[in-house]
């Protein structure tokens, strides 16, 4: 806790990132390591998750986007693919109050109503628990793949050309983010993956075209506030041109 407190010391207030987004990688691999089956390393990342929560509400960010379940994530088998439901259901159910009462604000982002009924009304509970919440949005990511959105983003764009809602002329960026699922948050400032790999993952492809990326090989369970602050720090010490020159 000690580390921890020095190192929020260092952080600059006025240059923290207003969405960081986290691909939360590494839960099997950790559990591999301790000799444990793989549903330990997902229960062991959900509580890395509440840490992570905290320290961002500390830190007054505005957004924290966590890569919970992926489309591709069907492909895993039958057994652990239950085992990670069962547990966002647990999560939810176990943690909606705390996150009320802390003035976060849950949104959803993926083809979540796709889920089974159970999953599907708990996040409609939890979404309206906390709707009027003002504090940091944790926006759970799930049932989600990027290139899926964006074909998603274009047919739904198509459509609303040929009923006239829309001209072929006022299509421009904005527009089409407009059609995302995360069309009422900020594009992230900060990517984290943490477990080694150094890929994205078919993750908000379109929403990180200028985001920082910051990898760590530290696996998810073990991913602390202390990493989460060294990610923070070193985003500051970027410049962020956005294609430009520095001035």
């Amino acid at each position: 806790m000690g580390h921890a407190k020095a190192a929020i010391d260092k952080i600059n207030v006025k240059n923290l990132p207003k969405h960081i987004a986290i691909i939360m990688d590494g839960n099997g691999r950790w559990a591999k390591q301790k000799g444990l089956p793989r549903i330990a390393g997902h229960w062991a990342g959900a509580e890395a998750l509440r840490d992570i929560v905290r320290t961002c509400c500390k830190l007054n960010i505005q957004v924290l986007s966590v890569f919970a379940f992926s489309s591709e994530n069907w492909k895993r088998p039958v057994q652990e693919v239950n085992t990670i439901m069962n547990l966002l259901l647990y999560y939810l159910k176990k943690e909606v109050d705390e996150l009320d009462k802390n003035n976060v604000r849950i949104h959803v982002s993926g083809a979540w109503e796709e889920l089974p009924e159970r999953i599907v009304g708990q996040i409609k509970k939890s979404i309206q628990q906390t709707q009027n919440n003002t504090g940091l949005i944790l926006n759970i990511v799930l049932n989600y793949g990027s290139r899926n959105e964006i074909l998603s983003a274009c047919k739904k764009l198509y459509k609303d050309v040929q009923s006239d809602i829309i001209s072929i002329d006022g299509i421009d960026e904005s527009t089409f983010q407009n059609y995302l699922y995360t069309r009422d948050l900020p594009d992230p400032d900060l990517l984290i993956r943490p477990s080694g790999e150094l890929r994205i993952s078919n993750f908000l492809l379109w929403q990180i075209a200028y985001t920082e990326l910051w990898f760590t090989e530290v696996y998810w369970p073990d991913f602390k506030s202390d990493d989460l602050l060294k990610a923070i720090l070193d985003f500051q010490k970027r410049e962020r041109r956005y294609g430009g020159l520095k001035s």
